[in-house]
């Protein structure tokens, strides 16, 4: 997590190594930083209780190119994060494909769809002639059909370039 980068008075505590998706909680330590622990961190247990500080990632997160990080952001799950990787890579997919590739149950792929269409970072693509799905068959088209088909948004192509940088 080299390349996250978080306000400067803000420190991730080595003992427990705190992730994106983690819930976190602040200690306002001797030195002047906050020491950003997981909720869970033994060591949060033994430290002085007045001293904590209720947080999460939007708060101690840096705003990279525009980006800001909200709690919608946060509340995205790695699978969310997967099914958007899964459309960068394959363009546009319906639920079912997208259920058949990252191997989740059917009516989760369902249900990620509508989550990340509600936040738009997904749309519809109205009805028309597509490409054949990458790898499968070259240069062959198929006619939209029986299958709703979704591709990125800009803001989901956003969140996406920022859940990479933030990750690698």
């Amino acid at each position: 997590m080299a390349n996250l980068k978080i306000k400067e008075d803000y420190r991730l505590s080595n003992c427990c190594t705190p992730l994106p998706d983690d819930a976190i909680v602040g200690y306002y330590s001797h030195d002047n930083f906050i020491k950003i622990h997981k909720n869970n961190c033994v060591n949060v247990k033994n430290i002085d209780q007045e001293r904590l500080i209720s947080l999460i990632w939007a708060d101690i997160l840096c705003i990279e190119k525009g980006f800001q990080v909200t709690e919608e952001y946060e509340s995205l799950t790695e699978t969310d994060f997967k099914a958007l990787l899964h459309h960068e890579y394959f363009g546009l997919d319906y639920s079912l494909m997208l259920a058949k590739k990252l191997q989740i149950p059917k009516q989760e792929g369902f249900d990620i769809h509508k989550k990340l269409r509600e936040l738009k970072l997904i749309e519809r693509v109205e009805p028309k002639e597509i490409q054949y799905r990458k790898g499968i068959v070259p240069n062959k088209w198929i006619k939209h059909r029986n299958h709703t088909y979704y591709d990125l948004t800009e803001k989901g192509k956003k969140y996406l370039a920022f859940y990479k940088s933030s990750s690698s």
